[in-house]
């Protein structure tokens, strides 16, 4: 029997592998075809039936994603959602300010979901929970998707990623101080992530917090300046901060609030100096390597600065991603480390055509002031 396992295992991880980069194109139906595959072999495979449930969340099927993931929760180990959508109370009575007029329910209302023991996988079930919550709340079910939040921080609160998701859940379901604690939790256990800070905006928001929502947003931008296109995204790798920036979007409108965008010049820069400090860096690391092969071999070292020039000329392929915006970064204070990059490229050529040690000397000098003036340029 144990060697008929290693096959089972590589044929669904091929399953989900295409489903994942079929969803990661847009093509939703056909990954979820690749899923039903493996689910028809598998019933209960856990990973498939997840994301599965994402897959119908980001083709905006909420029912077919609740199915699927109550389904998953179940295989996991946990409850499944037991209370029918006829008991939901309206809108208006569980939403925030930004969704119909909401009251916070009293703190026990959702006692009556909460799973009588522990699950055993909570690696497993909590992205399971995660989908389910965000299939409740497209399907208008505030209290069953508040009782999922409380049993996502129940199962994982030491876990980012279930914090910052029951953060979302309740902030959308039923608000109040449990969701900016969660959210608060979330950016303590992953403050590198602009998920986290990007949460903690959007819970700040619906309770009106709107000086802590724009630090929030403006740090997650810090962390990640593309975050500001996430509602571009498509696919479900990146389905969570894809809804929540479209969310935030959304409510600051709605609150005629500016929201912070990605500073364009900023941007460039940034991308400006990560090409600098690897042309300084492979430069510096080329010359010190030639310095050390020019006594045995001198023609040997040669022909190596050859090969790093060539190498830098590769780092540079596409002068259309750094080239407009070079000449304007220069002018914003990398004017030093340009200069200073493009001397170290220059002096190992001039060592690859006429040798001397006093080239090798210049460059590791000039790319020692490119990186150190470019991280200093942050």
């Amino acid at each position: 029997m144990p060697s008929d396992a290693a096959p089972d295992q590589s044929a669904a991880d091929g399953y989900l592998q295409r489903a994942h980069l079929l969803a990661e194109l847009g093509r939703y139906d056909e990954g979820i075809g690749e899923l039903t595959a493996l689910l028809a072999a598998e019933p209960g495979h856990v990973p498939a039936l997840t994301m599965l449930a994402r897959m119908h969340l980001a083709a905006d099927r909420p029912a077919e994603a609740l199915a699927a993931a109550d389904t998953a929760v179940v295989a996991a180990g946990g409850t499944s959602a037991r209370e029918p959508a006829a008991s939901e109370p309206p809108a208006a009575e569980t939403s925030t300010r930004d969704m119909p007029g909401a009251v916070p329910p009293a703190a026990g209302a959702a006692a009556d979901e909460t799973p009588a023991q522990e699950a055993p996988a909570a690696g497993e079930v909590v992205p399971a929970l995660v989908a389910r919550g965000f299939a409740l709340l497209d399907l208008e079910r505030w209290k069953a998707a508040a009782a999922t939040a409380d049993e996502i921080l129940a199962r994982a609160p030491g876990d980012a990623y279930a914090q910052r998701s029951a953060a979302a859940l309740l902030s959308a379901s039923r608000n109040g101080q449990a969701a900016l604690d969660a959210a608060w939790r979330g950016v303590e256990l992953s403050p590198d992530e602009p998920e986290a800070h990007l949460v903690l905006g959007l819970v700040a928001v619906r309770l009106q917090l709107f000086d802590l929502a724009e630090r929030a947003y403006r740090e997650a931008l810090r962390l990640d300046p593309e975050l500001g296109e996430a509602g571009q995204d498509v696919g479900v790798a990146r389905l969570e901060r894809r809804r929540y920036a479209e969310t935030l979007e959304h409510l600051t409108a709605m609150a005629d609030l500016p929201v912070a965008r990605p500073d364009p010049a900023r941007t460039v820069d940034a991308g400006v100096r990560r090409l600098l400090l690897s042309v300084a860096g492979f430069s510096l690391f080329a010359s010190v390597l030639v310095a050390a092969l020019a006594p045995a071999s001198p023609g040997a070292s040669r022909l190596f600065a050859v090969l790093a020039v060539a190498g830098v000329a590769v780092l540079l392929r596409r002068p259309a991603t750094w080239r407009p915006g070079l000449r304007e970064a220069m002018s914003r204070g990398l004017v030093v480390p340009v200069y200073a990059a493009a001397a170290a490229v220059v002096l190992l050529l001039v060592y690859a055509l006429v040798g001397g040690p006093w080239p090798l000397v210049g460059a590791i000098t000039a790319s020692v002031v490119a990186g150190f003036t470019a991280f200093a340029r942050r």
